[in-house]
């Protein structure tokens, strides 16, 4: 691959003359009375001014300072790939029936190159199910994204999907990935990452489409609007997908596949709730409930590992406090801002830790087998009802371990947390009429 390869279907800045790329586009314009910045398509505000008098972007600014000064350059994207030899899935695994028919729908959209959604429980294995569809669009040459607003959901899929598409070439892109940009047929990126894109992807996948900050950033869905070829289709997956969302599939804007049961058969663990009172005073004395303190000393008494979700950052220290108080101490506690973050996952993982205390960064796309989970101030306006379901499903989720148990602590019983409850009550009532069953 010749030097070049970096600006193919990428709009990357420069601020010396590149001639073999041609004149290159000014990447913050006038437009009217206005700057508009060329690559994230955000207006710049007045006061957004060098020293110099150049005018930069602070909407992409943690991607790297474009200025009126700085010109971006690009080369449409050729799909200049060596396609392996068959088979290029090298996933061993097995689908279920369901998994099976939802795989095929799938494909089939895929193949006619329609916009879609799966729309899957937690846990239903929602990865190994576009892997049929992926293999059959590697194999045409078709360069693919699979994205996601949440580093740690990359940071998992990368692995996996290295190992299912062994011959493929593959990058993982992140905002402070280690190894430098190379161009691959298969790119796993956070959807921040898309900024940098230009009419790339012949298909983008989007791994939990209702998460933040996603959900409410038009800068981000922009970017997968530009990411994506004109020819080019896409890939929604979730589990709890937003009313935006859903008013799309009633008016049959967005082809859905819909699978209510997990990969193994089993229903969702349900969320259990206990009464906390007063939990936000007790918790600034470093004191947890009652019954969480019986709980959490029960789970260290047989080696239980479990997840402890807390409202805000703020709640990381007491909580841990609380716990070393209890002699619990095997753990560690991480939060989105965390520079080591990835490492205390990854030390849950591997049973280095027997628990994380954890804001809601980990409410979805981690998986650990035989893990609990419990949420301390359930009844917090941070916790929506798509969030608490998306925490109820980091239990349960392995086949030698479908019974995770899951307990929310609140002070009293919320509209949001009895949604989430009758929404955990709707799947599995649509999964038992599926064959599913209690663990």
């Amino acid at each position: 691959m010749n030097d070049l390869s970096e600006f193919f279907g990428r709009r990357i800045p420069a601020r010396q003359v590149m001639p073999a790329l041609g004149d290159g586009q000014v990447a913050v314009q006038r437009v009217g009375r206005r700057y508009r910045c060329q690559r994230c398509q955000q207006w710049v505000q007045p006061e957004d001014r060098l020293p110099n008098g150049a005018w930069y972007c602070r909407h992409c600014l943690q991607l790297g300072r474009v200025t009126s000064q700085t010109k971006l350059y690009t080369i449409p994207e050729p799909n200049r790939f060596t396609i392996p030899p068959a088979p290029i899935l090298t996933w061993t695994g097995k689908l279920s029936d369901d998994q099976q028919r939802a795989a095929r729908a799938v494909r089939d959209l895929t193949q006619r190159k329609q916009n879609q959604l799966l729309w899957a429980v937690t846990g239903a294995g929602k990865t190994e199910i576009v892997y049929p569809a992926l293999a059959w669009a590697l194999a045409r040459g078709w360069r693919v994204a699979w994205v996601s607003p949440r580093v740690d959901v990359c940071l998992e899929l990368a692995p996996r999907i290295r190992q299912a598409f062994a011959a493929v070439s593959q990058c993982l892109l992140y905002g402070e990935q280690p190894l430098p940009y190379a161009y691959s047929q298969l790119t796993v990126c956070t959807t921040h990452q898309l900024l940098r894109f230009e009419r790339a992807f012949d298909w983008i996948i989007v791994d939990e489409v209702d998460a933040f900050p996603l959900t409410t950033s038009p800068l981000l869905q922009d970017a997968i609007t530009r990411a994506e070829k004109t020819t080019g289709c896409h890939l929604y997956l979730t589990a709890t997908p937003g009313e935006a969302l859903q008013r799309q599939i009633r008016r049959h804007e967005v082809a859905t596949t819909y699978l209510p049961l997990r990969y193994h058969g089993f229903l969702l663990p349900r969320l259990q709730l206990r009464l906390a009172w007063r939990w936000r005073a007790a918790l600034v004395k470093s004191q947890l409930p009652r019954g969480l303190q019986r709980q959490v000393l029960a789970y260290a008494r047989v080696g239980q590992r479990f997840l402890l979700f807390v409202p805000h950052v703020r709640a990381l220290e007491p909580v841990m406090a609380a716990l070393a108080r209890l002699a619990i101490r095997n753990g560690v506690s991480v939060h989105a801002a965390d520079p080591d973050r990835t490492a205390k996952v990854q030390a849950l993982r591997d049973k280095r830790v027997d628990f994380l205390v954890t804001t809601t960064i980990l409410e979805r796309g981690v998986t650990f087998p035989a893990i609990a989970v419990i949420v301390l101030g359930g009844d917090d306006p941070i916790f929506s009802t798509a969030a608490l379901v998306q925490i109820a499903g980091r239990a349960g989720r392995h086949a030698d371990f479908p019974a995770g148990e899951v307990t929310c602590y609140a002070q009293s019983q919320t509209r949001t947390i009895h949604r989430a409850q009758r929404m955990i009550d709707q799947l599995n009532r649509q999964g038992r009429r599926q064959g599913g069953r209690r663990p």
